[in-house]
């Protein structure tokens, strides 16, 4: 009955957060299938490691932590795969190709893609601090102290705020 009870609630905090699970991968990966996979790796390691959950951090915070080191992990591997491979042709998006209707919404799409080709750790930082998350949230997170994440925070946004302006001019 205790496991029964442990699922449903597992459950039920994964739907109340699922949109963690979504962002994560729409940063970490570009096509569909590979989001669906990392998706589903995000979603065991949570149910594997459940039951280490003490609640002594918020759901979220522990879902983050636990969802971008997986991210993480399953980034490296495909970039690996990828350098092995050497594909012909790069990876595109349906959805790059359709047409963006506003200069609002191509400003979003690049500030997406220069966010993507930011290392592993600054990317995670990044995704947190769109989200709102507090400098302590985002170390908590992370792993690291409050100062590196706002050093680290500060540093991503001047190499964005120079590929913009190297863009624009």
């Amino acid at each position: 009955m205790m496991m029964q009870n442990n699922k449903e609630e597992f459950l039920s905090r994964l739907q109340e957060q699922q949109l963690i699970i979504y962002k994560i991968c729409n940063s970490y990966c570009k096509n569909e299938y590979d989001r669906a996979d990392l998706a589903q790796e995000i979603t065991y390691q949570l149910w594997r490691s459940y039951s280490h959950f003490k609640g002594d951090v918020k759901f979220s915070t522990w879902m983050y932590r636990v969802a971008l080191n997986v991210a993480i992990t399953f980034y490296r591997k495909t970039k690996t795969s990828e350098a092995v491979i050497q594909l012909t042709e790069p990876a595109t998006d349906p959805e790059d190709k359709k047409e963006d209707g506003s200069e609002l919404e191509k400003n979003i799409n690049t500030l997406q893609q220069f966010i993507n080709e930011l290392k592993e750790l600054d990317k995670a930082l990044m995704i947190l601090y769109l989200e709102e998350k507090s400098y302590a949230e985002i170390a908590e997170i992370l792993g690291i102290t409050e100062t590196n994440v706002a050093t680290r925070i500060s540093r991503a946004k001047d190499k964005l705020k120079q590929k913009f302006s190297t863009l624009n001019n």
